[in-house]
């Protein structure tokens, strides 16, 4: 039996997150963590370096066969990443 002011485990960590301003950092570790999972496991493997910086995400990848057919479906990648996350974390990718 719930009481009137009780909320769930979810809404508690969400709440936290945003009274101490987490919930942008907490969403962009998220993004980097899924990188591979999203992608798959030959992107994920020859991915060797991935942060992001002022909504933009930086993805060095050693095949520059791979690199050049993801920059062709930039705009796709970031539509997947961002609707994950659930909010718009990422606005351009850059690959190195």
């Amino acid at each position: 039996m719930r009481k009137p002011n009780d909320i769930t485990l979810k809404e508690g960590i969400g709440k936290m997150l945003n009274v101490y301003k987490l919930k942008g950092k907490f969403d962009e570790t998220s993004i980097i963590a899924l990188w591979p999972e999203l992608m798959g496991v030959a992107i994920g493997n020859r991915t060797t370096q991935i942060y992001i910086s002022q909504k933009k995400l930086f993805v060095r990848i050693e095949s520059s066969v791979i690199k050049n057919e993801l920059m062709m479906v930039r705009t796709g990648i970031i539509e997947k990443l961002n609707e994950r996350a659930g909010s718009e974390v990422i606005t351009e990718i850059v690959f190195l």
